[in-house]
């Protein structure tokens, strides 16, 4: 089984540009790829910050961009999202709160995607209601291996202007929430535009790169009263990403979207180094 994440489109954050837009152009230029693979997925999640400022044409752009996909695609909420205006475009994923929340599984792996968004706010949200969401599910489910997609990374990454902190709620039970269920197998998450390998507990936790333009990579404290001229965003390629569920494993692939030259191909010189190789392996 195979998952795409495409998270971050941003769609909307040079309002008036319509079908030019900068970020418009990557989120089609992403999928463009994802439906040129290989091996296509069987579904793709968009995790979220899909809209930069909730604008509802800038969902209706989105859904038109993705109707041409042969496979189910899943909404989810992010900080930039405005939640009402995502659901007229994808009523389909509201859980009985009025949340962005709900389940998919295939081929014997269980998909949640949650909800972290709290309107007004930039960090992440995960109440008491939305945890005793994710608590039913995973108890109706106990020995179903299961992979969550929540936007906000539940972990510290070290860029100190985008994290958390522990003692936050939403945070905090979070972790409390997810730490008993050993079924989870993964966590992946967007919101960060870089990527990232952590764990939560047990739990492997990924961030996909974003579509739109990349936080740049600075580790060193903060200071959140004056400015010291650091990078803040840069125009890396936007990304996607690829989850691969086979026999029991969760593996993730991150791909950079953007035009480079070939510069090996599997032709018939190559055989022999590939029998090679596969020979060592028996």
């Amino acid at each position: 089984m195979i998952i795409a994440q495409v998270t971050d489109t941003h769609i909307g954050y040079d309002p008036g540009a319509g079908e030019a837009e900068f970020n418009y152009l990557r989120c089609l230029a992403v999928l463009d790829a994802i439906l040129a693979l290989p091996s296509q997925p069987d579904m793709l999640v968009l995790s979220g910050d899909l809209a930069d400022n909730g604008d509802p044409d800038c969902y209706a752009r989105l859904k038109s961009a993705v109707e041409r996909c042969p496979f189910p695609v899943y909404p989810m909420a992010g900080n930039h999202d405005a939640r009402g205006e995502l659901l007229r475009a994808f009523p389909e994923y509201a859980d009985p709160n009025g949340f962005v929340q709900f389940t998919a599984a295939c081929r014997g792996l269980r998909v949640i995607c949650l909800d972290s968004l709290e309107e007004g706010r930039h960090g992440g949200a995960f109440c008491e209601t939305r945890a005793a969401w994710l608590t039913a599910e995973l108890e109706a489910h106990p020995e179903t291996p299961t992979v969550l997609f929540i936007h906000h990374p539940p972990v510290v990454a070290g860029i100190d202007w985008m994290d958390p902190r522990p003692h936050e709620d939403w945070f905090r039970r979070f972790h409390e929430t997810v730490a008993a269920h050993r079924q989870i197998v993964g966590i992946r998450c967007g919101h960060l535009h870089r990527p990232l390998h952590a764990m939560v507990g047990h739990i492997p936790v990924s961030v996909t790169p974003a579509v739109a333009p990349a936080v740049a990579l600075d580790l060193s404290p903060l200071d959140f009263d004056h400015a010291d001229a650091r990078a803040i965003v840069t125009a890396e390629p936007p990304f996607f990403s690829l989850h691969r569920w086979h026999e029991g494993a969760l593996v993730t692939h991150f791909q950079p979207v953007g035009d480079w030259p070939t510069l090996a191909r599997y032709e018939d010189k190559l055989v022999p180094m590939m029998q090679g190789l596969n020979a060592e392996r028996e």
